[in-house]
């Protein structure tokens, strides 16, 4: 299943209703959208977080719900409280107020290094509602501690990237120094593997398969 991050929802509770219409006729399994204004800061951004009031996103909350189709969609609200340094009643208070609105679980986000703050909230989150991660910030924290304290997803959201834009870099950085590729070619995939992922065997199957009808 894919979960897709929606920033704010894109706008009103239009724009939401349209995005989760969207999003499930693709086949995504569930959103995630987060109560900030928008457009928004990254949440490791360090200007000043402006949350939109838990009234307002509590009706994109409903409006996401009234659109859905398929029982199984998903909705993730995501609490940007401690992000803004709102402290931990706010959060918890608008977490609790989303779950009312008809958020399927409660994504509570930190950018602190230390996981002090998240651990806090997960200890007082008393909400029949599932609690999702994101530990950019506070790796220590491993998947099977968070387990042991009630979470019961996390989302390793920007690791591929980063680890691609590393691996781009050395990648060149050796072709450069070394005047060649070939001291590379064994830490990268083949061109057939590439070929594998577009599907070409695939393509070409197809291809035979046209060639061999009898002309009209």
């Amino acid at each position: 299943p894919v979960i897709a991050d929606c920033d704010s929802g894109y706008g009103n509770i239009h724009n939401v209703t349209r995005m989760i219409k969207k999003y499930e006729a693709a086949g995504i399994a569930g959103v995630c959208i987060e109560d900030k204004v928008y457009p928004k800061l990254n949440s490791f951004d360090d200007r000043q977080q402006i949350l939109v009031s838990t009234e307002e996103f509590c009706a994109k909350i409903r409006a996401a719900k009234m659109a859905q189709q398929n029982d199984d969609f998903v909705l993730i609200a995501r609490v940007e409280a401690l992000i803004a340094k709102l402290g931990q009643e706010e959060a918890y208070t608008r977490a609790k107020a989303y779950v009312h609105a008809g958020a399927d679980a409660i994504l509570i986000h930190s950018k602190e290094q230390s996981p002090d703050e998240i651990i806090e909230f997960v200890n007082n989150w008393d909400v029949d509602a599932p609690l999702v991660v994101v530990p950019t910030k506070y790796p220590t924290l491993s998947m099977e501690q968070l387990e042991k304290l009630g979470v019961k997803v996390s989302i390793y959201a920007n690791q591929a990237l980063r680890a691609s834009v590393k691996a781009i870099n050395d990648t060149f950085e050796s072709i450069i120094n070394n005047k060649s590729s070939l001291q590379i070619e064994n830490d990268i995939v083949s061109v057939n593997e590439i070929f594998d992922i577009q599907d070409v065997p695939g393509m070409k199957q197809l291809e035979r398969l046209i060639h061999r009808q009898p002309a009209n």
